[in-house]
């Protein structure tokens, strides 16, 4: 399968916040519909709540991780382990190559103001990583 990247970066044209273009975009693979995701990762958007915290589409990259590795059992949860395993891969390779996670840094809002990492590059970013970390197997190299 070719790369979503672009689809990810339509819905952000349209409206669609950074976390959610990117949860958006893969949800079918986690097994949940668009409407869930959608309204899931609304409030992740500009650094979660506007606060400029961790990058919008950092968080649906994770939220997505937490989809793909999650058992939901209630009654005994035994993947947490796996998913802050996986949650750390894609933080640490998405600071590797955008400079930080942290939305204030990546707009240029700390220091000198230039937009440091734009947020389409950020969620381009986020979808490699989604492709490669996440779903390895269905996306081509």
């Amino acid at each position: 399968m070719e790369s979503r990247a672009v689809l990810a970066a339509e819905r952000h044209k349209k409206g669609y916040n950074c976390a959610q273009a990117v949860a958006c975009t893969y949800c079918d693979l986690a097994g949940v519909s668009e409407e869930e995701a959608f309204r899931s990762t609304e409030a992740f958007g500009l650094g979660m709540g506007g606060m400029l915290g961790t990058c919008g589409a950092l968080s649906g990259a994770v939220y997505l991780a937490s989809l793909a590795t999650s058992d939901g059992n209630l009654e005994n949860p035994s993947t947490k382990k796996a998913s802050y395993a996986l949650s750390r891969e894609l933080l640490n390779r998405f600071s590797e190559k955008n400079g930080s996670v942290t939305c204030r840094v990546l707009k240029g809002l700390e220091g000198e103001g230039s937009v440091a990492v734009p947020c389409p590059i950020c969620i381009s970013t986020a979808c490699d990583l989604v492709e490669q970390v996440l779903f390895p197997d269905t996306f081509l190299k």
